[in-house]
């Protein structure tokens, strides 16, 4: 790869903040100039579907792919060389041609509640209007609270976190780790347990993806985080299993711990009344970044995902029988 490195990225805040940060790991791990970073790793605002349709859930669309379509689309033509997706956005199988080259240190994965007048989410009054698109976080608030309404809520951040503030929900669920990046943490009444609200698989993580050829960039190698890149392995092998998209309500978590990696995985149903749920474990190993790490992790969530199917059976929704 040569210079100009050209990222592809989304046109949202928060996309444009985290191609930003990786823009300038990239620029530092390449030795250029502060002066020059703009030229030499430039940034190209890409629309994706997801970007342009807010008014409607992503499984009604067509999935996740919708926030990685266009952009992949620009790196296999060569109008971008790299691009920069959120980890949970990005669906299961690469397309031909393209690969994830790294994943760079992950951010907080759990889930914040956010409210003008509650302060936790076991305090929301009977009936209260929670705000999420996502199908596990509803899921998972109706396993605890089956009395919420839950009602659709698309949008960038600040546009969920104003709803919020304005009262036209008494709760909204967002990531932790968008908040953080954008600097509006602040807002967080409480972060989530995982063992209530298990993240989404890869959530607080970062795929660096490129073309096949490029994999071996030492760029890549200078961001890719193997403890990160570990556990998104794990927890993207249980998504696998579980045919984790927009349509099914899966969460999956993975950490590392004295040499242990930790995976729990779960599906429920989309309301929220049946969850299963696994637990597994295995030894990292030393070289937390080899190809053999990576596979054991990958099937260590395979195996966990492929338990909870056989239990749970097809848990995908029909878009027409939501609330919200």
């Amino acid at each position: 790869m040569t210079l100009p490195l050209r990222i592809g990225t989304r046109r949202s805040k928060l996309a444009l903040a985290q191609s930003g940060m990786m823009q300038r790991a990239i620029a530092a791990a390449l030795g250029v100039p502060d002066d020059e970073v703009e030229t030499a790793v430039p940034l190209v605002e890409i629309v994706t579907t997801g970007d342009r349709i807010q008014d409607r859930r992503l499984l009604e669309l067509g999935g996740k792919a919708l926030f990685t379509k266009e952009i992949e689309e620009a790196l296999l033509d060569g109008r971008v060389d790299i691009a920069v997706h959120s980890m949970k956005d990005v669906p299961a199988e690469q397309p031909d041609g393209l690969c994830i080259a790294a994943i760079p240190e992950r951010e907080d994965a759990r889930d914040a509640f956010v409210s003008r007048d509650v302060a936790a989410f076991q305090d929301l009054p009977m009936g209260a209007r929670l705000g999420t698109a996502s199908l596990r976080r509803q899921a998972q608030a109706l396993a605890l609270r089956p009395d919420l309404k839950i009602e659709m809520l698309r949008g960038n951040i600040d546009t969920r976190l104003r709803r919020a503030a304005e009262g036209d929900f008494d709760a909204i669920l967002l990531a932790v780790s968008g908040m953080r990046r954008l600097g509006v943490d602040a807002a967080i009444r409480q972060t989530l347990s995982p063992d209530a609200f298990l993240p989404a698989p890869g959530q607080g993580a970062l795929a660096i993806q490129t073309r096949v050829a490029d994999v071996d960039a030492a760029w890549a190698a200078a961001l890719n985080h193997a403890p990160s890149a570990l556990a998104v392995a794990a927890e993207r092998g249980a998504m696998t299993a579980l045919e984790g998209s927009c349509r099914t309500a899966v969460g999956a978590h993975a950490r590392l711990a004295d040499g242990v990696l930790h995976l729990t995985a779960e599906m429920l149903s989309p309301d929220g009344s049946a969850r299963w749920r696994r637990v597994g474990q295995i030894a990292a190993g030393e070289d937390l970044a080899s190809a053999e790490a990576l596979a054991a992790a990958r099937e260590l969530g395979l195996r966990l995902g492929a338990e909870i199917h056989a239990a749970a059976g097809d848990q995908e929704v029909d878009p027409a029988t939501l609330p919200g």
